[in-house]
């Protein structure tokens, strides 16, 4: 990347939210309580696609119980900042979730509505338990009756980038969790 480009690419963001630092701590704990908790269970982390997938890298870094994961795809943005307010699965597990501990890894709670779908098809499936970690909470844009059993951050009604939270598939790459500057 050009000197140019770079610039433009660091004039999207706003202001840092969550340092690298402050991402690192949180997930260590949240790993601790899945090692202490899942021991000597099988447990299935799912990660949403895309913007779950460094998160999920992170946490599996810091699970020291066997577990396995898988990922599914689900899509409600389609390159805008705003969201379009219908939910597509894009790519399913193949696990048989009747032998797992399920835990959803996600990005972002947002409105609700992709997770909320998410859940509601995986708990049809009938895994031994089923629990949701998010690293971002965004409560006030909440359309639907939905909560994660564990939330990292909870942040204001604001368009974020980084950490694998993207705009137009850019910005997944930064280490820390930032304001997007439009």
């Amino acid at each position: 990347m050009n000197n140019s480009l770079t610039e433009n690419y660091k004039s999207k963001i706003s202001r840092i939210l969550i340092t690298e630092e402050e991402i690192k701590m949180k997930i260590k704990n949240v790993a601790e309580d899945i090692n202490k908790s899942y021991d000597g269970k099988p447990v299935l982390l799912v990660s949403i696609l895309k913007g779950a997938f460094v998160f999920m890298a992170d946490i599996c870094r810091h699970v020291n119980i066997p577990c396995e994961i898988g990922f599914m795809a689900a899509k409600s943005y389609y390159n805008s900042t705003v969201s379009s307010g219908k939910v597509t699965i894009t790519m399913d597990l193949s696990q048989d979730l009747t032998k797992y501990h399920v835990i959803i890894v996600e990005d972002i709670i947002d409105t609700g509505r992709t997770l909320k779908e998410v859940v509601e098809i995986l708990k049809s499936r009938n895994p031994i338990s089923l629990k949701v970690i998010t690293l971002l909470d965004k409560p006030s844009r909440r359309t639907v009756d939905f909560n994660a059993d564990v939330s990292l951050f909870t942040i204001p009604d604001l368009f974020v980038i980084g950490y694998g939270l993207d705009c137009g598939e850019y910005y997944r790459n930064l280490p820390y969790i930032a304001e997007y500057q439009k």
